[in-house]
């Protein structure tokens, strides 16, 4: 099909009378242009496609124009978020991440580049969307959201989005929109899932009065844990920001009260029903308990990171470091490795020696599995003539999962495996990549 040839919407600039090379035109023949004050006609060019919507139109665009959002993270929520403000005309961006980039973010990260890795993730996304709408004010914060700045600075926005990856700064940033009294839009993405609400908006329920309490830190995932694939953060953070512009531009939100959720591999999505605000809230209640912000690391139990979390389950006497398994191997120690991760993590790279039992399987009790992992233990016992505790090792990603399976293992009866000698690898096999083996991956 030939392309569409398309009418300039107003006629080139002619250069004023008297000037040199102008063209002799009266000024009194001149048609006289009336625009929609506000716009330049730059802005109604750029906008146009939106322009035209009914439910947005100039008013819309203007209200957009004079909005300030902070988006709490530049990651894989928030690249396409910031992206789609930047390109739609809000007026005045802030983004705040204290983190670097990374070569791991780009399958997700959208607006950083292979040229900007180290670069703060602030600072990068700013300069790429300065290259998409240089129109727009960006104000990177290259800071980590704590307490004493979250307040001042959700005061300085209109509408919030919350972009982060864990559950302190959702906690954090909710209390700050609650007292500073800004609607809160927040979306989550894990695996091939996602979830988007709108809190503390025209009388909606906020972050605490859905979850009054933390979840145990030990049952929190997130990407670095349990992975995501790319393009789900990029559709949950396309339809969180369709909620800012909507709530920028005067449209509203139907998500005030009700939880999206996205199922990507069904591609589905589904719409829950929420309680309204709790009168009870400790936040926005009635009679709230919650009046300045707090220590959201101890409230939650866990740090303020989207980084992979380091739990502590067992005593120093019941782990061991990657340089002393190193020792163990080179001194050609009899013992088991026994790797807890999940079969596509072992796919992507494992030790050659390594016996490979998943954590799932042990916290099931799963009664093949066990009765392998004994045979393997029998067998490896009957080339050691010792009688004592035969050293048996457990290792995860990260070595939190081995402290898990070490426990379970702890609880099993000596007529499962036999006297062993149990103990997890501190940092697991990424720690084995840092420390021992360079070219061991890295996931």
């Amino acid at each position: 099909m030939a392309a569409e040839k398309v009418a300039p919407p107003f006629p080139a600039e002619e250069k004023m009378s008297g000037e040199e090379g102008a063209p002799a035109v009266a000024q009194e023949n001149a048609s006289p242009v009336v625009a929609a004050p506000g716009l330049s006609r730059l802005d109604i060019e750029r906008y146009s496609r939106q322009l035209v919507v009914p439910e947005l139109g100039v008013r819309g665009q203007l209200r957009l124009a004079r909005s300030a959002v902070l988006v709490v993270g530049c990651g894989g929520l928030g690249c396409p978020l910031a992206q789609y403000l930047a390109a739609a005309g809000v007026g005045r961006l802030g983004l705040v991440d204290h983190d670097a980039v990374e070569l791991n973010n780009l399958h997700r990260q959208v607006l950083h580049r292979e040229s900007r890795l180290g670069v703060p993730k602030a600072r990068s996304a700013a300069a790429a969307l300065k290259e998409l709408n240089s129109g727009i004010q960006y104000v990177p914060h290259e800071l980590a959201l704590d307490p004493s700045t979250a307040l001042q600075l959700v005061r300085a926005y209109d509408i919030v989005a919350d972009c982060s990856d864990n559950v302190p700064t959702r906690y954090l940033v909710n209390d700050a929109c609650v007292l500073a009294g800004k609607p809160l839009v927040s979306a989550s993405a894990l695996r091939l899932e996602g979830q988007l609400l709108v809190y503390n908006y025209q009388g909606g329920p906020c972050y605490r009065c859905l979850f009054p309490k933390p979840p145990p830190p030990e049952t929190v995932t997130n990407c670095a844990d349990g992975g995501v694939l790319g393009v789900v953060p990029g559709i949950m953070g396309s339809l969180q920001a369709l909620e800012v512009l909507k709530i920028a531009s005067g449209m509203g939100t139907s998500f005030n009260q009700v939880m999206l959720l996205f199922d990507a591999l069904e591609g589905r999505f589904r719409h829950i029903k929420l309680r309204p605000r709790n009168p009870d809230c400790p936040v926005c209640g009635d009679h709230p308990s919650v009046v300045a912000l707090q220590d959201y690391e101890a409230f939650c139990g866990s740090s303020a990171t989207d980084k992979c979390r380091t739990l502590q389950l067992l005593h120093s006497e019941e782990r061991i470091s990657v340089e002393e398994y190193k020792t163990i191997l080179d001194s050609q120690v009899l013992h088991v490795l026994i790797d807890v991760r999940p079969q596509v993590e072992v796919d992507i790279c494992h030790l050659a020696h390594s016996f490979h039992v998943p954590l799932s399987k042990l916290e099931r009790k799963d009664e093949e599995c066990l009765k392998s992992l004994g045979q393997r233990i029998s067998q490896a016992k009957q080339k050691n003539d010792n009688s004592s505790a035969f050293p048996v090792y457990v290792v995860c990603k990260l070595g939190n999962d081995s402290q898990k399976a070490v426990r379970i293992l702890q609880g099993l009866s000596q007529d499962v495996l036999g006297l062993i000698s149990l103990k997890d690898i501190k940092g697991g096999l990424m720690a084995w990549a840092n420390k021992i083996d360079k070219q061991f991956p890295q996931y």
